[in-house]
């Protein structure tokens, strides 16, 4: 819309990006996860490797991590297409670049991209501009949390059936919320229809964390304290299931970060695997 407000993408979206380019870039195949548009979108200055925050050493196991989850998540959502979901929710969904790189999954079902109007309307233009367009399929949702808008309202608008079931990802956002706050998210979700199934990320205590990525997360949270976009909320395995539990769904699961090792990193010859520090819930209704 031509009043539309953009603004720029938040400094973490973008690193994100960068990182999940920075693997197909920098390390050797086989690529767990292949994304160079969102590097594409972000259009950085021509000495983005260069920036202290993209050494190809010091934050291989963040760039692992990064690729790691989005590769676990995109199974998710193929397998549960596969068994006829046919509703996809990302919320605070960022560069997000899941339906221009996998359309023969993503045009399958109505995909909500929900996030605040400026990055989004943002990133609606560099979609334009780019040639990748917004198929009929794509729903950019804007929702002002800071204005206290229904996510779920506005999703409802959009086209979003509460009575079917959904796929719906939430990746990198619990940090920054209170518990009070993540516990409201889950309530809402643990309503939609059964069969519906969440992931959600969630980061570990310090002390949960292997002796060697400890100073990585205090990096971490140091950068997001500078940013004004402080580290609110760390969750011991245990206690999110039981936040998921208490808020009504049905099955919930942990999903380790080594299970991802595992899954997609077994057998590298160069080593590469993720940092520990950020798991994920698997929670159905």
């Amino acid at each position: 819309m031509a009043d539309e407000q953009t603004s720029a993408p938040d400094s973490t979206a973008v690193r994100v990006a960068l990182w999940r380019a920075m693997h197909v870039q920098v390390d050797p195949p086989p690529h767990v996860l292949q994304d160079e548009i969102g590097l594409r979108l972000a259009a950085p200055d021509d000495d983005w490797r260069g920036r202290p925050d993209m050494d190809p050493d010091t934050t291989r196991g963040f760039r692992a991590a990064v690729v790691a989850r989005a590769r676990f998540i995109e199974d998710l959502v193929a397998e549960q297409a596969d068994r006829g979901v046919t509703q996809y929710v990302i919320l605070g969904a960022g560069m997000d670049t899941f339906a221009q790189r996998r359309p023969e999954i993503a045009s399958r079902l109505r995909l909500f991209e929900v996030d605040q109007p400026g990055p989004q309307a943002w990133k609606r233009h560099r979609l334009v501009e780019l040639g990748y367009g917004i198929p009929e399929w794509l729903h950019l949702v804007p929702v002002d949390f800071e204005a206290s808008e229904s996510w779920l309202e506005r999703l409802a608008a959009a086209g979003f059936d509460p009575a079917q079931p959904a796929v719906i990802v939430s990746t990198g956002v619990t940090m920054y919320l209170t518990e009070d706050a993540t516990a409201a998210t889950l309530r809402q979700i643990a309503g939609l229809a059964p069969g519906s199934t969440l992931a959600m990320t969630f980061l570990l205590p310090a002390e949960l964390l292997d002796d060697a990525d400890r100073p990585g997360l205090r990096k971490s949270k140091e950068g997001a304290q500078a940013a004004g976009t402080p580290f609110i909320s760390f969750y011991a395995p245990q206690d999110m299931l039981a936040l998921a539990r208490e808020a009504g769904f049905k099955d919930v699961r942990h999903v380790s970060g080594a299970s991802h090792t595992e899954r997609y990193f077994a057998g590298r010859a160069d080593g590469l695997r993720p940092s520990s520090g950020e798991d994920l819930l698997l929670a159905t209704t």
